[in-house]
């Protein structure tokens, strides 16, 4: 699976408060929290994400998706066009709820120290390499074991346990 997309960043420690404020977690579409995403944090990500035409690719530093283990924020995260998130290191609970809802996470600190707001992307997921197209440069990073690969390729754990029936 090749996954491409321009670049947006953030920093370290970014809690699931930040991703998508506690206020709106009396809705649990997907839809509904892209509408919220990221918005005491830049108000204007959820309206830029809706309108570009290509998908987005989170860019972020240490212990992204800390705080609170619901499932809302990766979903928040799916749901506003973001196709991959690439940091140098994950919360446990929300790389595995992020898996969970078929949404690819890359642990890869040299692609996150080499991208800058804006570049392009092209991440090979089966080769474990992460493109910047703009600056010319290649990263390596572990590809997904093929279970979670196949979680990732059905859109998610419910659709891929559904598949296994």
């Amino acid at each position: 699976m090749t996954i491409e997309g321009c670049v947006w960043t953030c920093g370290d420690h970014v809690d699931t408060d930040a991703i998508i404020p506690a206020r709106y977690l009396n809705v649990s579409t997907a839809e509904a929290l892209a509408v919220h995403c990221f918005e005491d944090v830049d108000a204007e990500f959820a309206g830029k994400a809706a309108a570009e035409e290509e998908p987005r690719i989170i860019v972020a530093g240490q212990n992204f998706g800390c705080g609170s283990s619901r499932e809302h924020a990766p979903l928040a995260i799916k749901g506003g066009g973001v196709s991959c998130v690439i940091a140098k290191s994950f919360a446990r609970i929300f790389y595995r709820n992020a898996i969970n809802i078929g949404l690819p996470i890359l642990v890869c600190a040299a692609a996150v120290e080499g991208a800058e707001a804006g570049d392009r992307l092209c991440i090979d997921l089966g080769a474990g390499t992460i493109t910047n197209v703009t600056r010319g440069e290649t990263y390596e990073t572990p590809p997904f074991p093929g279970f979670i690969m196949d979680i990732i390729d059905a859109g998610g754990l419910v659709a891929y346990t559904r598949q296994q029936a």
